[in-house]
């Protein structure tokens, strides 16, 4: 690989990885680093980017925050909000919607790209929203962001940025439902395993979802309450039409956090119901073992009393001695086994 390859890995030379001007009267448009820190500085100074059909354009920047020129960038030219700096210094996971003057900050947890249905595939996504300007960062591929980019550069691009971050999370939670219907049929199967008494290491399985599960679910549930919280006092430039886009990607999210919540009951129950399969199984391969160990008893005792090398010992010169003591063996073997398992019977 050239080493200005290695150097852009991930993004452009300031880090971004799409830029895209949109807007409601035209079509989206893909620029770099160089063109979005133009236009940046035309809106600064209330230039050509904001006169006549520009007015309804807003740009949406998403950057590699790996990359080391990410921060200076957006530090330098997109004129960001400090509460935002700061969110991305601290690299904080807190699920959260908030307002800082007239911008929307959010930091929201996704699956990733090449998410395998474990606890650690998940990773966080920071966004802040002004009338003009969208920016999102990420320092591992998201999913919900790759679909969210597909869709724009096919065309299907909101006409404001609230539009694209409500979008973003219809997005998301489209993405959770992908996730739920896959631990739903690993569920089912591990349930069909279980019911044809074939558990095999589907038993460790159903913890490994299960954590999953309450992750995501710790993770992304304050998301529709911050939500919810926010639109009670809207940013003033935020028009009714974008609130109740956002309100509505909030319900579709709620109720994909209940199916959630289902799941991880449904695992809870099938946890129980396997660790009562294990012990019934343990119970029964004891009561077998302390049976044979019953029924052996009485040829170990008088073995080892007829086994002495002492004087003395019983039907040593009978001839019939042998078959005497076989019969002795027998009847008390008769009698321990059905004192063991009279018990079990009566049951």
């Amino acid at each position: 690989m050239p080493p200005s390859a290695s150097l852009n890995y991930g993004g452009d030379a300031a880090g971004l990885i799409c830029g895209y001007l949109l807007g409601a009267d035209a079509a989206p448009r893909e620029i770099d680093s160089a063109q979005a820190a133009q236009w940046l500085a035309g809106l600064q100074v209330g230039g050509a980017a904001l006169e006549g059909k520009d007015q309804g354009q807003f740009l949406w920047l998403h950057f590699n925050l790996s990359h080391a020129q990410a921060m200076r960038w957006m530090e330098r030219h997109a004129d960001l909000p400090e509460a935002f700096s700061d969110a991305l210094k601290d690299r904080s996971v807190s699920t959260r919607i908030e307002r800082d003057d007239d911008t929307l900050i959010a930091v929201l947890n996704d699956a990733h790209f090449d998410f395998a249905f474990e606890p650690s595939d998940i990773a966080t996504l920071w966004t802040s929203v002004a009338p003009h300007l969208m920016v999102t960062g990420r320092t591992r591929p998201l999913r919900s962001v790759d679909a969210l980019r597909t869709a724009v550069r096919s065309g299907n691009a909101p006409c404001s940025s609230v539009a694209l971050l409500a979008e973003l999370m219809r997005t998301q939670a489209s993405g959770l439902v992908d996730i739920v219907r896959g631990v739903t049929q690993r569920i089912d199967d591990v349930e069909d395993a279980l019911l044809a008494g074939r558990l095999d290491h589907k038993r460790a399985r159903l913890g490994v979802l299960r954590r999953l599960l309450v992750r995501l679910q710790r993770l992304l549930a304050p998301e529709p309450a911050a939500l919810f919280r926010l639109l009670q006092h809207p940013p003033a430039w935020m028009g009714a039409d974008d609130a109740q886009e956002l309100r509505d990607s909030t319900e579709e999210f709620s109720v994909v956090l209940r199916d959630m919540q289902g799941l991880q009951e449904r695992i809870k129950l099938l946890q129980e119901e396997i660790a009562a399969s294990v012990q019934e199984a343990n119970s029964r391969s004891l009561f077998v073992l302390t049976v044979v160990t019953v029924l052996a008893l009485p040829i170990n005792i008088l073995a080892g009393l007829f086994g002495m090398n002492v004087g003395g010992v019983p039907l040593s010169d009978d001839p019939h001695g042998f078959w005497i003591i076989v019969a002795v063996v027998v009847a008390f073997t008769a009698v321990a086994g059905w004192l063991a398992l009279r018990d079990t019977r009566e049951r």
